[in-house]
Order: structure tokens, then sequence, then C-alpha cells
């Protein structure tokens, strides 16, 4: 809805995709994965906080990408860029004049939303549709109308009937300095009398006086700061720029939990290479690079537990491709299969020469290559894989799900997160099997073992052992360690596997080892 005041719509019977995220849901703020912001406030559409398991999750997902994308490899570099940048590079980009969503709204049942997502229809058909026309009840009325030459029906309830389209900018606009742009639009419109176009613009122009924004993408700032990182680092082409952090794009639309929200945190890298008249004899191509990083993305997520049957590399059409692939550029995503249907996970785009012969004119500083070899100057085309690790934990906690019904071997069923190891948040939790004779002492120094080593373990002595296991399943900890009776024999405590449920006698000098092994596997 476009409003969180409107009246709730009346339910229907939920779908599995409904009851599916429901579920994931319950289990994100149950285990503290993620939780509502504000929620003791009534919460904000479309935002949320990451709880303690959250966080751990996130930065593992980001320090896998950063590992993978910069440090596993000798021709890329990080860079931390700020969040607020000149308005000039949001010019000469293209976001202050292009960066925007079709706006549209239903006249029936008020529902807002972008209208290149709507469902289609064949302009001028008749279609037959149903609107709530009492939410207390429920009660539907049915309607027939004509599909506008626009050929879009709405997603909710079907009509045809809606606003005309508006353009939306989807950054977020503030102000700089000492001067209150309030106190800056009162003095340009005082007593001037205007009204209608004239106060709008008159407004605009006050505005954009202090005017800055926060970024919608970490991309940019790459850009910008090529000359910069290609000296310090004293690295000639082919060579990437990584960056991580937080972007914000005021969405038309926010859906599936934390798939699209406004604040959101990148994982991008811009892979400068020369254009195919200047590579040299055996050296990759734009396009063989192109074809590179999109296996690479692909295979990243696999290797890290997503099922491959999840993913695909999906070729964007021509009518997809934004303005800086155009020309001889080409984008691909890399999708999963959501509850609600194959989404992008991430996506790798060719983005040509465009963006630094673009901040070269409108800056006038030089953003060209010299190859002192061939004693030539050219602009880089670049590869962008570009993610997000929001998306990319909901992806990694969606497939690792699952549920587990009464067997012969276990008469319960279960709930875990079968997260890949490096992913999950606790890498193992050390459990005295009771609180006396001896076990949670000898527990403690266990713990100690493994906190001193920088393994993320959690200790936990309440509840029946049971109980117990079943919370770090939910949690996707992949091994728990259990000190019972037999340790105080023999030394040796109990492992426990999280997927299999397998358990093993180890040495408790040797727990650490055995884990950090098992991990590194």
């Amino acid at each position: 809805m476009s409003s969180d005041k409107k009246e709730k719509k009346a339910k229907g019977p939920a779908s599995e995709e409904q009851i599916f995220m429901e579920k994931i849901v319950s289990l994100c703020k149950r285990r503290g994965f993620v939780f509502p912001s504000s929620e003791i406030y009534g919460g904000l559409k479309s935002c949320y906080d990451y709880g303690p398991l959250g966080v751990e999750l996130k930065r593992n997902v980001k320090n896998e990408w950063w590992r993978a994308m910069v440090h596993s490899r000798e021709d890329v570099v990080g860079i931390d860029a700020s969040i607020i940048m000149s308005p000039e590079v949001w010019r000469a980009s293209g976001h202050l004049s292009s960066f925007s969503d079709p706006l549209v709204d239903c006249r029936d049942c008020k529902v807002r939303g972008r209208a290149d997502h709507w469902p289609k229809a064949d302009p001028g058909s008749e279609v037959e549709y149903k609107v709530v026309v009492d939410h207390q009840s429920g009660k539907k009325e049915t309607r027939k109308s004509k599909v506008s030459e626009l050929g879009i029906v709405c997603p909710e309830c079907g009509s045809p009937n809606h606003s005309d389209i508006r353009s939306f900018n989807l950054m977020f606009r503030t102000s700089i300095g000492s001067v209150d742009p309030i106190d800056a639009i009162v003095k340009r419109i005082e007593g001037k009398g205007l009204s209608g176009k004239e106060l709008k613009q008159a407004v605009v122009e006050a505005v954009e006086e202090t005017a800055v924004y926060l970024r919608p993408e970490t991309a940019q700032a790459m850009f910008v700061n090529f000359a910069n990182v290609q000296g310090a680092a004293r690295i000639k082409p082919p060579f990437g720029i990584a960056q991580q952090g937080k972007s914000f794009r005021n969405e038309v639309t926010v859906e599936h939990f934390t798939y699209r929200s406004c604040e959101f945190e990148q994982m991008e890298m811009e892979f400068f290479v020369p254009p195919k008249e200047h590579c040299e004899p055996g050296e990759r191509t734009p396009n063989e690079w192109f074809e590179y990083w999109c296996q690479q993305r692909h295979d990243w997520y696999a290797k890290l537990g997503i099922r491959k049957e999840k993913l695909r590399l999906r070729p964007h059409a021509k009518d997809e491709l934004a303005h800086y692939a155009k020309e001889n550029g080409a984008c691909q995503d890399v999708e999963y299969e959501y509850p609600w249907g194959w989404g992008e996970l991430e996506g790798i785009a060719n983005r040509t020469d465009y963006d630094l012969k673009a901040h070269e004119q409108a800056s006038g500083k030089k953003l060209s290559y010299f190859d002192p070899q061939r004693n030539v100057h050219y602009h880089p085309y670049v590869i962008e894989p570009a993610a997000g690790a929001d998306r990319a934990a909901l992806a990694f906690l969606l497939d690792a799900y699952t549920e587990e019904a009464p067997s012969e071997t276990r008469k319960d069923g279960r709930v875990l997160l079968k997260l890949h190891p490096r992913l999950a948040p606790i890498k193992v939790a050390v459990l005295p099997l009771v609180k006396k004779d001896g076990m949670p002492e000898r527990a403690r120094k266990v713990m100690d073992a493994f906190v001193s080593q920088s393994i993320n373990a959690f200790y936990d002595e309440k509840d029946a052992v049971g109980r117990r296991y079943a919370r770090q399943d939910e949690a996707g900890t992949p091994y728990c360690l259990t000190v019972d009776g037999q340790t105080s024999e023999d030394g040796t405590v109990t492992i426990r596997e999280r997927d299999s449920m397998k358990q093993d006698r180890i040495k408790v000098e040797e727990a650490v080892a055995v884990v950090q092994r098992r991990l590194a596997e």
C-alpha cells in the first residue's frame, strides 16, 4: 500500500510463498537475525535492524566476498568512499536526470507501484476485476473496464483504471552547510506572489543551493577515484577497485522482507580493462572478461552452499539494458529462485568506457590511462559485478532453511539452517550436559580456548541438552561440543555435526584444532 495509514486489505487464504516467508520472518526475529526497525513505535516500512546473529551472518557474507574479490587476487584493491559526494558526480553520471522509476496509482484499490512492473494486458480489451468495497467484511464488487493504451493492470485487484505515470527520482536529497534550506525557500518566494509552476521552480532553485544526495550506489566513487587509486597502487589495467558500503534508494515499492528496501549495503567491484584494440596478444578482451566475471560470481554463491539448481545466469534483453550498456555493453544477472520466483541476486555489467568519459568531460580532469610501453592513452572499459550484502544474506538464509519431519530414528521433527560453516554466525556451541559435577567449569575452559583463537563460540547451559541442540540448529551453528561425565574420566568431549547429527568423541585439547580443520574443509 502507498501509506501505512490506509486500511488493511481483507486477507484471503495464504499462499505457499506467504506461509514460507512468515516462517522465515518468525525465525529471524525469534533467533535474532532481523528485527523490524523502530518496532516499539510501530516500525518503519522497509527498514530493518540486524540482531546478534544477523549481523554476524551479514559480516561473514561480506568477509567472504572481500576474501574472494580482493584478498585472494593481486589485481584488485579496495577503497571506502564517502556516502555523500558532490552533486556534480550525480549530474555527470546521469542520476539526477534519469535515475527514476515510472510511478502509477490504481484508482480502484489505491495501490501504488512501478508501471514497468505491473501485469500486461491488451490495450482496448475489456477486463473483469473485483474490488474490496467493505474492508471490515472483505466484501468485493465485480467491475468491468477497458485497458488503456499503456496496456497495464493493477497487480492487486486487476483494475485497468490507473493514474497518469509520473517520474519518481530514487535519490534521497538532503542539505549540507549552516544554511537552513527552509529559510532559503522563504527568502526566495516571500512577497513575490508566486503560484503554480513558478512557485515550484523557485522552491527547486532554493533547495538546490545546498542540496546533496545520499548515494544510490557505491560505483561512482570508484570511477571518480580511478586516477587516484591507479597512481597510488601503481597498477595497470586489467585491475579492479572494490568497495562495500551503504547505499540508499527511495524505492516506489518495497517488498519481500529485506529483498528490496530503501537502505541497503552493496558489494561492488569495478574491473578496468583495456579496450579490445589495446589488448596485448593473448590477453582477455572486455567481452571475455565479462564472461569470466559472470561465471566467477555465479560460482561464488554455489561454493558457499546455495543449491546449483536454484541459481542461473540470465542475460538482459535489449530493452532492459542500462544507459551505460546501450552501445557495446552487456548485462547479466545471477538469479536465485526465491519463494516468489526467479529474481536478481547480483548484476554483472560491461559498462564500456561510459563512466570514465562522462566524469572526465564534466570535471575537466583526465581519467584515461597512459600505457608507457605502447605510448598511448586510452579510457579503460569497465566490467562491474554488483552484489548486495542484504540480498545475499537473505538468499543464503532462504536456501538454508530446512524442515525435517519425524522419522524412525528420530521421533521429533526439527527446523535447521544448513548454512555453510564459514557463513554461520556461531561456529561452535559449548554445552555442559548438566549444571553440576564440574561440567560447567570444564566447559568454560573449552569455551575460553575457542575465544582465544577468535572463533565465534556460544556457551549455553540452560534447559535440557536436546532443547539446546534445537536452538543451535535453528541458528545454523554447524558444531556443538558437549562436556559430559566421561570428560572427567578420559578427557574427551562429544562433537555433534548439525546436518547429519552424527556424534564423535574427540580429545578436549584437540577441540579447537578439530573445529578449525572442519571449518577450513
